[in-house]
């Protein structure tokens, strides 16, 4: 049978996700790069205890708008936020949990809190948490960083000395899906990415047990040039087309 990693829907992606399941997600606060057709099918299913990784996948529309001199936020634009808005996020590991542009008790993270939900933050410096991805991708469990020692990252961790030098013991970030957001790929999921989406999403991609691939179109095979593709196909288990906007 011929590959064709194709499906028909968001909402048939991520039909699977189950309770608990980690979630790695791709985008770096950015609308370019941020896979906000599968945030928002995932936000219809009745999961629950969620872990969502990334670099801030749940910042929120509001606080896109406030960026807006900046960029231009379309309507389809969509975070993590319905999902900590409806209780389904029991754990955030991300580099950046808020962006405080707007009034603090407007941040999605800050509302959870405040209306009694409890979410364990876990923050990481951004280079250690693709490194603890891409280890996760490379089958290695840990590594040791020289980033963190003697900050408050290093509670609770192995710290060993190096020619002289501290590093704190890291430990892979595997996920249960991954979502992406690409810009062209073909039925086998070969990905190339645009401008900024070329962020942590090919990061993402073949960390987790199942990646999703949210893209804007679907070429015939052997019209990606082999030498620009970034995630090989081997890395995506599906792939679905965002609407034309």
């Amino acid at each position: 049978m011929a590959i064709n990693k194709v499906v028909r829907s968001f909402d048939e992606a991520v039909a699977d996700i189950f309770d608990g399941a980690v979630i790695l997600c791709g985008g770096f606060g950015d609308v370019g790069g941020n896979p906000g057709y599968l945030f928002k099918a995932l936000a219809k299913l009745p999961v629950k205890n969620l872990t969502l990784v990334g670099n801030s996948p749940a910042i929120g529309r509001q606080t896109m708008e406030a960026l807006a001199r900046l960029m231009t936020v379309p309507d389809w634009y969509a975070d993590g936020e319905p999902l900590l808005r409806s209780g389904q996020v029991k754990k955030l590991i991300v580099s950046v949990p808020q962006l405080p542009i707007v009034h603090v008790g407007e941040l999605p993270l800050v509302k959870a809190l405040q209306e009694g939900q409890h979410i364990e933050v876990e923050l990481i410096p951004q280079g250690t948490m693709a490194e603890r991805i891409r280890a996760a991708k490379a089958g290695i469990p840990a590594f040791y960083t020289p980033t963190g020692v003697g900050t408050a990252v290093a509670k609770g961790k192995e710290v060993r000395v190096f020619d002289g030098e501290g590093y704190l013991l890291e430990h892979a970030i595997k996920g249960d899906f991954s979502f992406i957001r690409g810009y062209k790929a073909d039925r086998h999921g070969n990905l190339i990415y645009k401008g900024t989406g070329r962020s942590f999403n090919p990061t993402m991609a073949g960390a987790s047990t199942v990646t999703i691939a949210e893209v804007d179109e679907v070429v015939e095979l052997g019209e990606l040039d082999p030498e620009v593709i970034v995630t090989p196909g081997i890395y995506v288990n599906r792939v679905v087309v965002r609407p034309q906007e």
